[in-house]
């Protein structure tokens, strides 16, 4: 594997992709990318108001072309939206051009972390426990396309920047 790679996070809101992937960054003196922040900044609205004023359909018109942007480019970390590796463009992109690491959490380890991320997260906005856990499930199936797994549920961010960084090194088998 070239060690020029950059790394994608991929994993269900929440998980910490951003935190750990800053973290990551720094240990590997890499470049951080969210690809939610780059939306944002070029669209000039946080993330709910992209929704709401655009619809998701846009929101993740953005996010592709975004990512297919951002994994031509080397020796970054870049974290992914929670709901990007639903198209099969983009996973098969990320795949193809980056190492993607997918970061899991236990259902029980995330619904702890529900009542600080509902407001930020738009998809998350009008639905109840039981259509998010459905959501969850849903999405975990597709960041089964992963070279590595992290399970990060008794993990503090630090740790889990460290296993990125020791996974990033470890071949990948063909």
């Amino acid at each position: 594997m070239s060690k020029e790679k950059s790394i994608a996070l991929v994993g269900f809101m929440g998980v910490g992709k951003t935190t750990a992937g800053e973290l990551a960054s720094i240990k590997l003196k890499w470049e951080f990318i969210d690809t939610d922040q780059e939306i944002e900044k070029v669209v000039g609205l946080p993330t709910t108001e992209i929704f709401k004023k655009y619809g998701e359909k846009a929101f993740r018109t953005y996010e592709k072309k975004m990512i297919e942007e951002k994994t031509k480019e080397k020796k970054q970390v870049i974290s992914l939206g929670g709901g990007a590796f639903m198209n099969e463009e983009t996973r098969k992109t990320c795949l193809a051009n980056t190492v993607v690491i997918f970061l899991d959490i236990s259902w029980e380890a995330w619904k702890k972390r529900y009542d600080i991320l509902v407001e930020t997260r738009p998809v998350l906005q009008g639905r109840n426990l039981n259509e998010i856990k459905e959501l969850y499930l849903e999405r975990k199936q597709l960041y089964g396309h992963h070279h590595f797994c992290i399970l990060t549920d008794n993990l503090s961010p630090d740790e889990v920047a460290n296993k990125i960084v020791e996974l990033y090194s470890t071949p990948i088998s063909s």
